[in-house]
């Protein structure tokens, strides 16, 4: 499967929040804030945020993700 990145400079995010938060809800996807090209936050669907959380913090959710994968 191929997954298309979905990056947004921090200043365009911001100005076009609510069209951000809603292709996140509706369409499910993961969309980096960046600076300067360089990715610094992302904003997930809630589910997901909600499971990190469930896993203990964004280090274990992290940690299992890499067992999972095998690295």
């Amino acid at each position: 499967m191929d997954i298309e990145r979905d990056e947004h400079p921090i200043a365009e995010a911001r100005a076009n929040l609510s069209e951000l938060l809603a292709s996140v809800r509706l369409l499910r996807r993961v969309s980096f804030l960046t600076s300067r090209g360089k990715p610094q936050a992302a904003i997930v669907p809630a589910e997901l945020g909600e499971a990190v959380l469930a896993v203990g913090g964004p280090d274990a959710a992290v940690e299992l993700l890499r067992k999972a994968a095998g690295e």
